[in-house]
């Protein structure tokens, strides 16, 4: 399931913590009422921008379920979930609110349908705070007959558009996963020992035991790398360890690769793509693999998406991404503060 993180040192000048407090209190003391309207207007310019993109390039806009029969198995994403008190008929009773649309959107591909986009709401239970929330829009979209280099470049060529609309620019700058880490700290993460991947997160106090090596990799990225990242500067990262490969194909060679990429604008990511896996065996693998981290963790077990096991073989060769709409707004709004682009916050829906 595509998902995107970031770990930026909130910029309290730029509205940060802006989710605090109440209408009649601090909240419009940090975000006065004027910036809502004005956010508003911009989060509509984005979604025009969207539209007029994709329909210029013949990618069909789609709509897709929001509740479904299955969860999201990836052990670091909690889903949110309800129950259905209708006629059993209907199906299964306890449902998951979506945490993206990739399963259906997939479901639709396998169809026939094409190239598409969705540009909607998904939910992930437990991510509230300065730059999460609960609730947000997610645009996801997936070409087929393409791998995850070609759309980097329209994924690129998006965000460019949306600075646009801001009278903003940006440099480019496209990395190996590997390559960055052996620019940037030195480091080797495909041969480098566990002791020499924890050596420069000492300073953050990080208690290493229990970690995995790609927990080891990630904190690097998180702590290290990625607040180190220039503020007008989209920062493309692809082929990572094969590990790490998600939802996405493995290229084999020495090293083996996933052939995924994230894009991050400033410290901000805000994509996460694929060569996307087509392969329903060795996705049930990978569900299974997350379901057995999820219990060692002590989480809840949450059901497979059988209807996408069921057609992922018969799914085009194709490349798909997911981009966070309110991370976007934060970078083109030049706020570190997610509620600075909500209509309303989480503490006040």
């Amino acid at each position: 399931m595509k998902s995107s993180e970031s770990l930026c040192a909130p910029n309290l000048a730029a509205g940060g913590g802006g989710s605090a407090g109440s209408r009649e209190g601090t909240f419009f003391a940090i975000r006065p009422p004027w910036s809502l309207q004005q956010s508003l207007h911009l989060r509509a310019q984005l979604y025009r921008l969207i539209r007029g993109f994709f329909a210029e390039r013949q990618v069909l806009e789609v709509e897709t379920p929001i509740l479904s029969g299955a969860g999201n198995t990836d052990p670091n994403i909690e889903s949110f979930s309800t129950s259905f008190s209708g006629h059993v008929d209907a199906g299964a009773r306890q449902r998951w609110l979506r945490t993206s649309p990739e399963f259906p959107l997939k479901r639709l591909l396998a169809a026939g349908i094409g190239d598409c986009y969705e540009l909607g709401r998904v939910f992930r239970n437990g991510e509230a705070g300065g730059r999460h929330n609960p609730e947000f829009s997610m645009l996801e979209w997936y070409r087929v007959g393409w791998d995850h280099r070609a759309l980097m470049a329209e994924t690129i060529a998006l965000v460019e558009s949306a600075l646009a609309l801001v009278e903003r620019r940006a440099e480019v700058v496209i990395v190996s996963y590997r390559q960055l880490f052996l620019d940037e700290l030195g480091i080797d993460p495909v041969t480098a020992s566990e002791q020499a991947l924890i050596a420069p997160l000492l300073s953050w106090h990080i208690e290493p035991t229990g970690l995995s090596r790609d927990d080891l990799l990630d904190l690097l990225i998180t702590h290290c790398l990625q607040p180190a990242f220039p503020h007008d500067r989209i920062t493309v990262i692809h082929d990572y360890p094969a590990s790490q490969c998600a939802l996405a194909k493995v290229r084999p060679g020495e090293p083996p690769l996933a052939e995924r990429f994230e894009l991050y604008l400033g410290c901000h990511e805000l994509a996460n793509g694929y060569h996307e896996l087509n392969d329903a065996a060795e996705q049930r693998r990978r569900f299974e693999r997350d379901t057995r981290v999820r219990l060692a963790r002590g989480a809840r077990e949450v059901p497979f998406d059988e209807n996408l096991l069921a057609v992922l073989g018969t799914m085009p060769d194709c490349a798909g991404v997911a981009l966070g709409i309110e991370r976007l707004l934060m970078c083109m709004a030049g706020t570190d503060a997610i509620a600075d682009v909500l209509t309303f916050p989480f503490s006040e829906a």
